[in-house]
């Protein structure tokens, strides 16, 4: 399984997501959920993924695939719009169902792939959409700003009490990365590193993308620091009466 969120705010956008796949407590490895495709100056792309690895990645292959073909054909780099890539990663998705989905509905595993597509097309604002497997989508709103794939129950309370549209790519980085603290202590299916990019709105390229692991400075003590503070909180609270 994994986690991947993303944030849309007035000032550009904040994605994540883990590395950990498994099959069983004994059958672990790491891939990346985190994609991205730019032409600088121009648009930049985003797009985290959940679910089967086998399905997903036959998506992000089908995607590759179409950037290579005659430019005349839609692709990631060349549609008009936000919304139209959203389509189109959606008729891939149906795609791969089409192929994939029968044998995998008739296992017990189905047929599980979901994605969130982010970025900015021209003009046009930044813009945030979740895909589901059967390749229709919604799309983050100022009252929804965030949207999560995944393990994301455990990561979600946060995200519901502190998150603001107004708020700073980097308040909004430590608010994601506290989520997916609040979710590796609960869930053993989401592990490090974590895939992190921050895009700046009409910055038209990707300049800010790094992967935390487990000892990285910044994340350690920003968990140890939060677990002070939940401690902390509970002790001023006024016990429950006798």
């Amino acid at each position: 399984m994994t986690y991947a969120v993303a944030v849309r705010l007035e000032r550009g956008l904040v994605f994540a997501a883990d590395t950990r796949t498994n099959a069983g407590v004994d059958n672990v490895s790491q891939f990346r959920k985190l994609h991205f495709w730019r032409r600088a100056g121009e648009r930049v792309l985003v797009l985290l993924s959940s679910g089967n690895l086998a399905v997903t990645q036959s998506v992000i292959s089908l995607i590759n695939e179409q950037l290579s073909d005659d430019e005349n054909r839609p692709s990631l780099l060349n549609v008009t719009s936000m919304y139209r890539a959203a389509r189109l990663i959606g008729d891939i998705v149906r795609e791969v169902r089409t192929v994939d989905g029968p044998a995998l509905e008739a296992s017990a595993a189905g047929f599980s792939a979901s994605f969130i597509l982010g970025g900015q097309v021209g003009d046009e604002p930044p813009r945030l959409f979740q895909i589901y497997p059967e390749g229709n989508f919604i799309e983050a709103t100022d009252d929804t700003p965030y949207l999560q794939i995944g393990e994301h129950k455990y990561g979600k309370p946060i995200l519901d009490r502190v998150v603001r549209t107004d708020m700073r790519l980097n308040e909004a980085a430590k608010l994601v990365l506290l989520s997916y603290d609040s979710t590796l202590r609960s869930n053993l299916s989401v592990g490090m590193p974590i895939d992190l990019l921050l895009y700046e709105r009409d910055a038209l390229d990707v300049q800010r993308v790094r992967r935390i692991n487990e000892d990285d400075e910044y994340y350690r003590k920003l968990s140890a620091h939060w677990a002070k503070a939940l401690r902390t909180a509970v002790d001023t609270v006024e016990d429950y009466p006798a």
